[in-house]
């Protein structure tokens, strides 16, 4: 059989696969506007109906008709010197999307590579699990609201409070659901690790790790949408400039369109926001099944 057959049922293979993949993708993509469509219909249609008060609940086709005017609560030279600029623009608005981000995304990510260590080095050192997980299990169950004023007198006004605010959301969770992963691992695998002969920092490199980051990035999904919400809060009473500032700002000037439009971008930051971690789990979990995490 020569070389030339052997590769030809690979590439068959090869461009099921593909071909299974851009379905797929196409398939989630008209199923997501579709959902997004409906919703707007129902809502166009009890405008229409006179069911919602354009004042108070305005369409879709009413708070995006006129985005110029919109784009000028973003501009941040306007907010800053205390009255409206009449510019703004949509790189404006990319700004503020931005740093809303950049605070969500550091704050996830030194929680989550934190209580990972941290709830590691519990369950692997006696003594300092002994020392830290009674505080870790006091602090849980304290709001990441209540840490607003805290975080206000140790780090001020700007971005270390926001990202300390995502960083206490996720940790303490984070750290609970580690330690509930690493004692949830099935006894055989570690028998056979240790029938093996491998040592105990062998067994939670290759054996404990590997189970708990499927089911951990989960978690953290889960938690991603609990840390937008806690940095729309901080920026909202002051922290610092963002999505959640232009928000309260609408609130406090009773501008119903730009409660929306802003609403509208939150959910689409948050939206593209799940839709990257989820990438990041396909390629952190490499060792996992593309159906598999596909499902998570």
């Amino acid at each position: 059989m020569s070389f030339q057959n052997l590769v030809k049922p690979s590439s068959a293979i090869a461009n099921y696969l593909k071909n299974g993949k851009i379905k797929n993708y196409f398939s989630t993509v008209l199923w997501t506007f579709t959902s997004i469509a409906i919703f707007v219909s129902l809502w166009e249609f009890a405008w229409w109906q006179g069911w919602a008060n354009p004042i108070l609940l305005p369409p879709p086709h009413i708070f995006l008709s006129n985005l110029s005017d919109q784009f000028r609560f973003f501009d941040p030279g306007g907010t800053r010197a205390g009255a409206l600029s009449t510019g703004g623009s949509f790189l404006s608005v990319l700004g503020v999307m931005g740093w809303s981000s950049l605070r969500v995304s550091a704050g996830l990510a030194s929680g989550f590579i934190l209580s990972l260590l941290i709830g590691l080095g519990i369950r692997y050192f006696n003594i300092f699990g002994r020392l830290i997980l009674p505080l870790v299990t006091m602090l849980a169950p304290i709001s990441p609201v209540a840490w607003i004023p805290v975080a206000v007198f140790i780090f001020g006004i700007g971005n270390i409070p926001a990202i300390f605010l995502v960083f206490v959301a996720v940790f303490f969770i984070m750290t609970l659901a580690t330690l509930s992963q690493i004692d949830n691992v099935p006894k055989n695998y570690i028998q056979l690790a240790q029938i093996m002969g491998c040592s105990k920092r062998q067994i939670y490199r290759y054996v404990i790790l590997p189970t708990i980051l499927p089911e951990l990035f989960v978690t953290l999904r889960m938690n991603l949408f609990a840390a937008w919400m806690v940095v729309l809060i901080a920026e909202a009473v002051g922290v610092g400039s963002g999505l959640g500032q232009v928000t309260m700002m609408a609130r406090n000037t009773f501008n119903a369109s730009l409660v929306f439009f802003t609403m509208t971008l939150i959910g689409l930051t948050g939206f593209l926001f799940d839709q990257a971690l989820r990438y990041v789990q396909k390629k952190v979990l490499w060792w996992v099944g593309p159906s598999t995490v596909g499902a998570l």
